[in-house]
Formats: C-alpha cells, sequence, structure tokens
C-alpha cells in the first residue's frame, strides 16, 4: 500500500541530488514553505489560547468537539446547541488555511469544496469515536479517518482534482506543532529518568536494528532511515519528517507510513490480549504498550483496552485503568515522541556528511542541513518550551487541574481535529492498486524490528523496571 501525496513538495530523488542543489528562497521561505506555515498556524493557536487563558477565558469554544455519547437523542441533543461552534470552527480552519496555501502560491479553487468535504466527514468519523462503545473496539477517531478514508479511496473513488484538499503533510506538521504545547519540558522531567531511559534505549535500539536489516536486504540508505524512524519515534509524523532530512525519494516516506500503519493496528489487538493473558498489571502493560507501540493514536487505544480490562469486575488484574494510560503516555508521547527532532539533526548531518559524500563524491554541504532540516520540529520545541514557561511555577497536580483543561486541552482537541484530517487524508489518498510497487523488503526490514521493539519493551517493563510500572502513581 503506498501513499499518493501529490500536493506537498518532495525531496528530489539521491540521483538528482547529486546535481541539483537545495534552492535557497532566503526570507521568502518564510511564507513559501509549508514548513514555515505549519510553525506560524500551530504557535498562532497555542499563543491565541495563552492569551485567552491568561485573560480568565479558554479557547474551548471554537475547540469544540462531539461529547461522549451512547444515544443519538444525546447526539442530537449537542449538535441542535453547538452547531454554530462547529461552523466558527470550520470557518476559522478554512480560513487559515487557505491563507497559507494562498501565500504559498496554492490555488483555492479545488482546495476549498475539498476540504469542506474532509471537515463534514471528519466530523462524523470524531462523533464514531467518542461512541461509549468505541474502546469496547478500540475506534479511536484517527484510525476510524484511516479506515474510513481507505473505504472511500479504493471502493468508490474520488476525483484526482479533490487531493488538492488532502494535505497529509500539512495537516501532521501542524499537528506535530500543537503537539508541542501539549507536551511540556516540564512533564518530561515529571516522567523521570527511568521512563526517559527505557523510552531513549528503545528508540536507539529499534532504530539502529531497522536501518541495519533494511541496509542488508539492499535498501537505499534514505529509506533505510525513513523506515527507522517511523518504527522509532512516532510513526507518520517521523517518517514524514526523517523523509526530508535525510532527502529520501518521494516515495520513501508513503512506504513507512503503509508499514507503520499496518503494524500499529495489528499491535492494537495483540498487546492488550497478550498482557492479559500474562496478569501483566496496569502499569507495566501500559509501559509495554508505550515502548511497543508505532502510533500515539493506536497506542492509546490499546492503552485504553487494557484499562478497559483492569476495570472490568473480576479480572484479577493489579492496578487500576489510570495506570495504564499514563504509564503509556509517559512511555510513547513523552519519551519516544521527543526523539523526532533529535533524529532529525543526527540524521541529516550524517546524510549531508557521510552517505552523499561516500555515494555520491560530493564535497559536504554543512548549510544542507538547514534546507533539510524539517522545521515544524523547531515550531514543536518552541510550543513545548512555551507551555513549559507557562508552568514554571506549577507542580503536576496544580499543572492536571488547572492548566491542562483551560489552557492545554483545547489545544489537544485542535491537534486532534489536524490529526483526523491527516489520517483521513492518508486514506483517501491511498489506493491498493500501488501496493505492488512497495515490494516485501521494506515489510520485513521494520517487521525484524517489530520483533525486537516487543521483546526489549517487555523485558524493560515486564522485568527490568517492573516494581517502578507496577506501583506508578500520578500526582
Amino acid at each position: 500500500m503506498s501513499v499518493h501525496v501529490p500536493t506537498s513538495p518532495q525531496p528530489a530523488p539521491k540521483q538528482e541530488q547529486a546535481e541539483v542543489s537545495q534552492p535557497v528562497a532566503g526570507w521568502r521561505e518564510l511564507w513559501l514553505k509549508e514548513d514555515w506555515w505549519s510553525i506560524w498556524l500551530g504557535l498562532g493557536i497555542v499563543f491565541l489560547a495563552y492569551g485567552l487563558f491568561a485573560h480568565g477565558s479558554s479557547l474551548k469554544w471554537l475547540a469544540v468537539t462531539p461529547p461522549k455519547w451512547s444515544t443519538g437523542a444525546q447526539l442530537q441533543a449537542h449538535f441542535g446547541t453547538q452547531w454554530l461552534r462547529y461552523v466558527a470552527q470550520f470557518a476559522a480552519w478554512l480560513a487559515v488555511l487557505s491563507l497559507a496555501l494562498a501565500a504559498m502560491g496554492q490555488s483555492l479553487k479545488r482546495f476549498v469544496p475539498a476540504f469542506a468535504f474532509l471537515y463534514a466527514w471528519a466530523v462524523l468519523i470524531f462523533v464514531v469515536g467518542q461512541w461509549t462503545e468505541a474502546n469496547r473496539y478500540n475506534l479511536e477517531a484517527p484510525l476510524v479517518a484511516l479506515a474510513l478514508g481507505l473505504l472511500i479511496s479504493n471502493l468508490m473513488g474520488l476525483p484526482r482534482w479533490m487531493d488538492a484538499g488532502f494535505r497529509v503533510e500539512f495537516f501532521v506538521k501542524i499537528g506535530i506543532v500543537l503537539l508541542g504545547a501539549t507536551l511540556p519540558f516540564s512533564l518530561i522531567l515529571w516522567a523521570g529518568p527511568t521512563a526517559i531511559f527505557q523510552a531513549s534505549l528503545v528508540s536507539i535500539s529499534t532504530f539502529l536494528v531497522i536501518f541495519f536489516v533494511a541496509r542488508k536486504l539492499g535498501l537505499e540508505k534514505p529509506l533505510a532511515a525513513t523506515l527507522g524512524a517511523g518504527g522509532a519515534v512516532c510513526g507518520v509524523s517521523a517518517a514524514i519528517a526523517i523523509a526530508g532530512a535525510v532527502g529520501a525519494k518521494k516515495e520513501h516516506a508513503p512506504v513507512a507510513i503503509t508499514v507503520v500503519i499496518f503494524w500499529a493496528i495489528v499491535m492494537i489487538f495483540a498487546l492488550p490480549l497478550v498482557s492479559q493473558a500474562l496478569h501483566l498489571p496496569a502499569g507495566v502493560a501500559g509501559a509495554w504498550i508505550g515502548t511497543s507501540e508505532f502510533a500515539d493514536a493506536a497506542g492509546f487505544a490499546a492503552a485504553q483496552a487494557y484499562g478497559d480490562m483492569v476495570g472490568a469486575g473480576g479480572s484479577g488484574i493489579e492496578g487500576s485503568p489510570e495506570q495504564a494510560v499514563w504509564a503509556f503516555t509517559l512511555m510513547k508521547v513523552v519519551g519516544r515522541d521527543v526523539w523526532i527532532g533529535i533524529w532529525a539533526v543526527v540524521l541529516a548531518w550524517v546524510s549531508i556528511t557521510r552517505w552523499e559524500t561516500q555515494d555520491l563524491g560530493r564535497q559536504p554541504n554543512v548549510a544542507q542541513i538547514w534546507w533539510r532540516f524539517p522545521k515544524f520540529v523547531l515550531g514543536f520545541a518552541i510550543a513545548s518550551v512555551f507551555i513549559s514557561w507557562v508552568a514554571r511555577d506549577a507542580s503536576l497536580t496544580e499543572f492536571n487541574k488547572v492548566l491542562v483543561p483551560n489552557l492545554v486541552a483545547p489545544i489537544k482537541d485542535l491537534r486532534t481535529w489536524a490529526f483526523i484530517f491527516c489520517f483521513f487524508s492518508i486514506g483517501l489518498t491511498t489506493r491498493f492498486k500501488d501496493l505492488a510497487h512497495a515490494g516485501t523488503k521494506p515489510f520485513a526490514a521494520f517487521s525484524v524490528g517489530v520483533v525486537v521493539n516487543v521483546v526489549l519493551g517487555f523485558v524493560l517493563s515486564a522485568v527490568v523496571f517492573a516494581d517502578h510500572w507496577a506501583s506508578l502513581v500520578r500526582s
């Protein structure tokens, strides 16, 4: 399965890069590049949320989401009273995205109707994800978005011109910047050395295994690096970021995304069931899921599913449902996701100074590191530092009780919308008929990494640091 992403600029193929240098736009890059626009839009949302928070208000009104529901009457009541908020939110998304695309020289004639289609379906997808029975079937909204997009694309088909609204990379970049605001560096300190050490060990080990196996199978270094980062960090986001950092070919990121999504879905069901069979304490299982899953949405679904098993009467499983979700959050969302910026810098440096020098005979041009570095990672870091500054005097308890509901939660809700747009767009631009082009080697290399990741994660979570995770408390 490969992903067709026609609207975002892609790095030139490796052989082309030997002859064509990265164009330098100077200051014009600040309004002509998608990476920079994801920063402006993402940080704009963060600063607006803080401005409202500082004046005793909140971005909650605009960051509307469907509520948890179990009956049609509840849905009808919600949309009957809140419809204006959805109209305002759609108008806000459309306005800022259109502004960015127009500045980048993109035509809005096709984008506007395509995005209207995307948003309307995104509302329905969010509704499904909020169904009270959804947790039983692990139906997290981004995963529902992916599955529905695949069905529409491959069973019904859409006009190709609508791809103008399905901007996978732009949506995920905005989502990553917003992710930074929900992941302050102070939270990393609160996570403690155990979580950081375990996450770091898993991230490095998984990347190296996938990379070297991919190379042994004859895959190009940029593809091997893209696959490795997709398994080691945060799946789709990492694949897109690292593909640009190492100058990967156009098809490399889609190949990695395909494999990541496949294994992420498998792990949603496998990890909770195996954890249940082994009677793992809630915190231990949550940590194992956090070290073994490949996507935040999929991992949260798995952790939530195990939490429900823990909470079921007579389960005999030690711990509380909250421990499973909190351990997963520390390991995956805090510990592993922060590696996206580190891998981007390291691999851009290695690609410029080693791979292309050795393979293409080029003189290393260190300035290329800046041009290739995924700028939206800077937005992630700035958002994280800013929220850390806002929370500088708060304890973890104060952060959770005051800042999260009034400042962080609305940003997180808008981040979820961005990721739904992204995953739905991935599905809508994925054609199964292109499956054969990827071959079996990327899947094989990634699968070896999966085995190492799962086994290492289990040993660290259930053996080495078992006491820590079993007694985990959220202060």
